[in-house]
Order: structure tokens, then C-alpha cells, then sequence
């Protein structure tokens, strides 16, 4: 039997996990709530949005990518459960899409939401999707429609180092580095909002709605007293024939639209990083079959083996270090074609699995393969016998070769997140390039229990049962990804096709040589 076969063999063996109905009404539930992040604003700002003529956030989208190719939308559930849930998505749709040919990072505001006004989940968002931008040299396109600042929250989103200078700073940076900044003013631009397009490289604007200015008309008549509309002020005309501030004048959102993709079709094609790419297999384990390895009660192992089997080519899994550090599976696979090295927790992680998992990381730094973290963590080892033996040693060795990997690197939350576990795999602390979690998935310093436990032990006992409920609350997915502590909440059927769209824009990377601190010996 050969080497693939057994590890199939035994993947089937441990297919001993949680019924898949049971699951499929987990899955029920984000799709409900995701789709009540889809509507945009209220009916009332939609209607009106609509008789101007415009297209909402995710029509322009559709229309700006090339057909029938996939959009990979970032943060949805950003806000969410927050501000009374009056700003779905955070009023921003931020993803990466394919424009003639070329992938790009798509920022557009909603209008419809707010006016398109920023609070400091927009700004996290907005800056996110820069600095994926960044790493992986994807051109930036933003789809302007916002009013600015949501005044409100001005003490939280202006002054500090990532609040909304930050997005600027961002465009000018990205633009020295030479990857394209092009924006298409397709409503109000107002104030710090102006600059977007003012730090692009190319703007386009749409006739008689789209709007630039420092300070709109109330703002100029209170400073002077002179009366003047927003179109004399900083409509399409004046900047594109008196001030030069934009370059190209739209008739309207499609017309914008098609005159941006004929810009973009003169950008350059990045020259992805040079990976074997092999035929891709599809998966032992096909969509919906990954239900049955998974359950929400996190107490309950998962069967990592077979969630592998059901993201990898062909359920083919070559297994480094199989029978040593159990507790953490390392090993090699192909995603739809690509070479990926793969880490997922088995249970909490002993001196062997870090050590284990540092020497796998160090194989694929040298190899130029990947990372894909697997994260079911409650943590390292505790107890007097691991602290002799020096487990926070041994954890700090994994913890360098995560922090210094200089291959992509990308992290899923497939059940908990807990404790220094977090950062050894990978959290968002260490910088993955997309971290994504599964809708039962929990992140905390530790679980509700124990945290009520520790307190108890050191004589604060009156809080035990409000712990509990708060870590309840702050733990969950959705809680997270409202907080972009992550790049979004994943159908668990749909991961496999997320991470290959994933892996595929890190490929624009350019090849960095290992290089590492001290390792505690």
C-alpha cells in the first residue's frame, strides 16, 4: 500500500464526527445573517439612491469585473451587531475581483448606508484591503460615493495612526511601490473624502453627480458666505475642465465603469511567483460532505485528517513527521494544483508539536511552499512537569519561524482559537496574508469556564456566571468578524475554492530568502 493510500486509510478511520444536519443548521444561520448584510441601507435611501440614476456598491462590482469570474468580498460582517446595526457591511464593500484580466482590489463606498460616512470599522476595512493591496501588488480601484467622516465618531476614526489619514497615507504609498491607483468619483467626495481620488493616479467622474471638494457648500457659505451649488463648486465638469483634479467625465455609472476598465486594460500584468503547478484533482471529500466532521460544541474533537481530505487535491496528504508531536498534523498537499504546506491542530500543542512545527515552517520557507494554519487551539501544554521541561521554550520556537516565515501565509479558524495557541498558528498578530473563520468557530484568551474558574481560584467569585456570558458573546465568529480581528466568515463547503483564490493572488509575491532570529536551545 503506499504512502498516499495509507493516510487515506486511516483519514477514513477517524470519520467518527458530528451528524451533518445538525451542522447544516449552523450554516442556515450565516447565510440568514449574511444576507441581511447584503441589503445595503434602508429601503428609503435606496429608493432614493435609485432615482439618481446610480447603481449600488456590489451592481457597480458586477459590472466592473470580467464575466463570469469570482469576486472575493472581504470583512461583510464588518459592524455587525454594532451601532444598532445601521451600517451593514460598514458601509464599504471591499474585495478582490478580476478586471481585464488583471486582479484587483476593489474599494467601494455605500451610499445608501449612512451616506457612505466612515466609523472606525469602514476605516479598518478600508485600510485592510490596502494593505492586502500592498503585500500582493493588486492594483487599487475605489468606487467613491461617501460623504466622509460619520461626524458622530470623528473622536475614533480622525486622529490616530489608522484612522483616516491612514487610507491616504496608504494611496501614496502604493503608488510609489508603482502599483495603479484609479478612482471613479460616482458620487460625493467631500473633505478628507476628496483626497481619495485627488491621491490616485487617474480619476474618472461621473456628470452632474459625481462631486469633489475640501468643503461642500455649507461649509464654504458658514467660512465666506458665498452661496454656490455642489456641482459649480466641485462637479465632473469644473475638475475635469477647470481644475484638472480628474481626468476622464462620465455620462454615467456604466459609462464610469466601461471607461475605467479601459484604463485598467493599459495597467501592467504582474508576473506571479513561479510555483510546479500540477493537474488538479478534485477532493476525497466533496462540499457539503465537510459538515459531518464538525460540530459547535468545541469540547469535541474535530477529525482534522478528514477536514484535509476535504480541502486537498485528490485527499492526497504527504504527512511530515507522522509519528511524533501528535498533537499537531504537518504535512504536504496540492490545492487545485498549487503546493501548500499544511499545519492543523489536533489537540493542544505539547514541546513536540512546536517543535515539530517550527522545523515543518523552516522546510517550507526553504521550499518556497505556502502555509495553510488549520487553527482548533485551546493552547500550550500547562502544568509543573511541561513548565521544567520548558514548553514556553519550545513555543517560542514555533512563534519565531510563524513570525518570520517569508512565504504566504493563510490561517482558517476552524473551531477555537484560544490562548497563545492563537499566535502560534498564525493569528492576526502574526500577519497572515487572509485569515478566515467558520461560523462555530470561538476566539478568546481562554474559554468562558476556565476564565470564571481562574478568577474563583484567586478569590473573585462574584463574576463567575457574567464571565462566562461575555466571553460567550465575545468569542463568537460573528463578534470577530464585526471587529475585522479577521477577513470574513467562510461557508465551510466554500472554503476550498476561497483558499485557491487566495493562494492565487499571494502568488504575485515576490520570492523573499529565509532569515530568522535566535532559537532557545
Amino acid at each position: 500500500m503506499g504512502k498516499a493510500q495509507q493516510n487515506n486509510s486511516r483519514v477514513k478511520s477517524d470519520r467518527n464526527s458530528s451528524d451533518k444536519e445538525t451542522y447544516q443548521q449552523i450554516v442556515d444561520n450565516f447565510y440568514e445573517r449574511l444576507n441581511s448584510t447584503l441589503n445595503h441601507g434602508p429601503e428609503k435611501a435606496i429608493q432614493k439612491h435609485r432615482e439618481r440614476g446610480k447603481l449600488l456598491a456590489r451592481e457597480r462590482i458586477d459590472l466592473l469585473i470580467d464575466k463570469n469570474t469570482p469576486f472575493l468580498e472581504l470583512s461583510t460582517f464588518a459592524a455587525y451587531g454594532q451601532y444598532d446595526d445601521a451600517f451593514p457591511s460598514a458601509g464599504i464593500v471591499t474585495g478582490i475581483g478580476v478586471v481585464q484580466g488583471r486582479e484587483c482590489m476593489l474599494v467601494a463606498n455605500d451610499a445608501t448606508v449612512k451616506g457612505g460616512t466612515y466609523i472606525r470599522e469602514t476605516i479598518k476595512k478600508h485600510v485592510r484591503a490596502q494593505e492586502i493591496a500592498l503585500k500582493n501588488h493588486l492594483p487599487c480601484i475605489y468606487l467613491v460615493d461617501s460623504g466622509g467622516i460619520f461626524l458622530p465618531e470623528q473622536a475614533n476614526v480622525f486622529p490616530d495612526r489608522f484612522d483616516f489619514g491612514r487610507v491616504f497615507y496608504n494611496q501614496a504609498r502604493l503608488s510609489a511601490e508603482e502599483i495603479p491607483q484609479l478612482a471613479v468619483v460616482m458620487g460625493s467626495c467631500t473633505a478628507g473624502g476628496a483626497y481619495v481620488p485627488a491621491m490616485c493616479d487617474e480619476t474618472i467622474i461621473v456628470k452632474n453627480q459625481g462631486t469633489i471638494f475640501i468643503g461642500g457648500p455649507p461649509l464654504v457659505k458658514a467660512a465666506t458666505g458665498e452661496e454656490v451649488s455642489a456641482e459649480e463648486l466641485g462637479g465632473g465638469e469644473v475638475h475635469t475642465s477647470i481644475s484638472g483634479v480628474a481626468d476622464h467625465l462620465a455620462d454615467d455609472d456604466v459609462d464610469a465603469i466601461q471607461i475605467c476598465r479601459r484604463v485598467v486594460k493599459s495597467f501592467p500584468i504582474p508576473q506571479k511567483k513561479d510555483l510546479p503547478i500540477e493537474r488538479v484533482k478534485e477532493p476525497a471529500c466533496k462540499g457539503e460532505e465537510i459538515y459531518k466532521y464538525l460540530s459547535s460544541d468545541l469540547k469535541k474533537p474535530i477529525a482534522i485528517r478528514s477536514i484535509i481530505e476535504c480541502l486537498v487535491d485528490g485527499g492526497d496528504f504527504q504527512e511530515f513527521k507522522e509519528n511524533y508531536g501528535k498533537t499537531l498534523i504537518t504535512g504536504f498537499a496540492n490545492l487545485k494544483g498549487m503546493p501548500v504546506g499544511i499545519l492543523g491542530n489536533q489537540s493542544f500543542l505539547t514541546a513536540e508539536s512546536a517543535r515539530k512545527g517550527a522545523h515543518f515552517i523552516q522546510l517550507c520557507n526553504q521550499r518556497q511552499i505556502p502555509l495553510l494554519f488549520l487553527q482548533n487551539i485551546t493552547g500550550f501544554i500547562v502544568g509543573k512537569k511541561y513548565e521544567h521541561e520548558g514548553i514556553a521554550r519550545d513555543g517560542a520556537k514555533l512563534i519565531h519561524a510563524v513570525a518570520n516565515a517569508v512565504v504566504p501565509k493563510i490561517t482558517v479558524v476552524i473551531g477555537g482559537s484560544f490562548g497563545a495557541g492563537n499566535y502560534a498558528m498564525a493569528g492576526r498578530a502574526y500577519e497572515p496574508d487572509f485569515l478566515f473563520m467558520w461560523p462555530h468557530s470561538r476566539i478568546a484568551v481562554m474559554g468562558g469556564e476556565q476564565a470564571a474558574g481562574v478568577l474563583q481560584t484567586i478569590g473573585q467569585n462574584g463574576i463567575g456566571t457574567r464571565l462566562i456570558e461575555q466571553f460567550e458573546a465575545e468569542s463568537s465568529a460573528y463578534y470577530s468578524s464585526s471587529r475585522l480581528w479577521d477577513d470574513g466568515i467562510l461557508d465551510p463547503a466554500q472554503t476550498r475554492d476561497i483558499l485557491a483564490l487566495a493562494f492565487t493572488v499571494t502568488m504575485n509575491q515576490p520570492e523573499q530568502k529565509p532569515h530568522y532570529g535566535v532559537f532557545r536551545m
